[in-house]
């Protein structure tokens, strides 16, 4: 379960109503107990810390959490224009552009920008007091949404859906062939190429990876696919397209031309996740960017 009332945010304290169940009790500090964790779903380590640091309050009818203590960003920000496409006290998700990673591979300060930097550069500049946090990633030359948790509830909840397979996904990509409208669901585990360490491959030994395929429209010697996946591994939709024998456009690392394209050809369009506190079901739509949008409508018109 989770929260459904009302809420407010008064600096680093939540303030929700919990209603007569709790306020009602003979055993209140019992009963609030019951109710963060039953009803908010508070993860019990995250619970004990609280009360340890006298962090839950009840006051008359209201109870008070704090959720939003001030935290160090933990990486240096550095200015890049963001596109936010959804945000609350709670969450960020922001548009990854192409050719740039979601996080640094060290933590060297002159390493190439980052959207963790950005991110951090954006929390200075609007006053937010909170550690940069992806809950997943994208390839560097991979496009799309990408989501951050903005305090560690909700850290814990979001982690806990990736775990759980909760978070949705969905991408459109641009393939070399006509993709057979029967290749609905490609499982098939993936592990690392020995001979090359960038590389991942379609192996007996690896790990499960699942994605589903819905072609979208036939473009001449080319196709637009929608994807979906059960499983987040290392260049997945990549490994799996790249073996049904459609590669990406422009993915060299898996068999794709970069004359046909200066990256691979993919976008994370949606991501849908349930709100940490809420439980309500977010879903966030993230445009086609325009590189990907004119090879679209090259390939439509040629």
């Amino acid at each position: 379960m989770s929260w459904r009332g009302g809420w407010t945010r008064r600096g680093i304290w939540l303030e929700v109503a919990p209603g007569k169940e709790v306020t009602g009790s003979g055993q209140k500090e019992e009963a609030v107990d019951r109710w963060l964790l039953e009803v908010i779903g508070l993860p019990e380590k995250l619970w004990q810390r609280m009360r340890h640091e006298k962090q839950i309050r009840l006051a008359g009818d209201r109870l008070r959490l704090a959720l939003f203590p001030a935290r160090e960003l933990g990486i240096e920000p550095r200015w890049h224009e963001l596109t936010v496409l959804y945000e609350d006290d709670f969450c960020l998700v922001v548009h990854k552009p192409a050719g740039m990673a979601v996080h640094p591979d060290s933590s060297s300060s002159s390493g190439p920008l980052t959207l963790n930097h950005a991110v951090a550069a954006y929390y200075e500049m609007n006053g937010i007091e909170a550690a940069v946090r992806h809950v997943h990633r994208l390839d560097n030359d991979t496009t799309g949404p990408v989501l951050y948790a903005k305090n560690d509830f909700a850290l814990l909840k979001l982690d806990e859906q990736m775990r759980d397979k909760q978070i949705g996904r969905r991408y459109a990509a641009l393939v070399a062939g006509r993709v057979s409208p029967g290749l609905r669901t490609i499982d098939l585990p993936i592990g690392k190429d020995r001979h090359d360490k960038q590389r991942r491959r379609v192996s007996p030994s690896g790990q499960t990876a699942v994605t589903h395929v819905e072609v979208g429209e036939h473009l001449g010697t080319a196709s637009l696919v929608y994807l979906t996946l059960e499983t987040g591994r290392t260049h997945q939709i990549r490994v799996h397209l790249s073996h049904a024998g459609h590669p990406l456009l422009g993915d060299v690392l898996y068999g794709g031309r970069r004359s046909d394209f200066v990256r691979q050809a993919l976008h994370g369009e949606s991501l849908s996740f349930r709100h940490p506190l809420t439980n309500e079901r977010i879903q966030v739509a993230n445009p086609w960017p325009g590189d990907f949008q004119a090879l679209y409508d090259w390939l439509k018109n040629k």
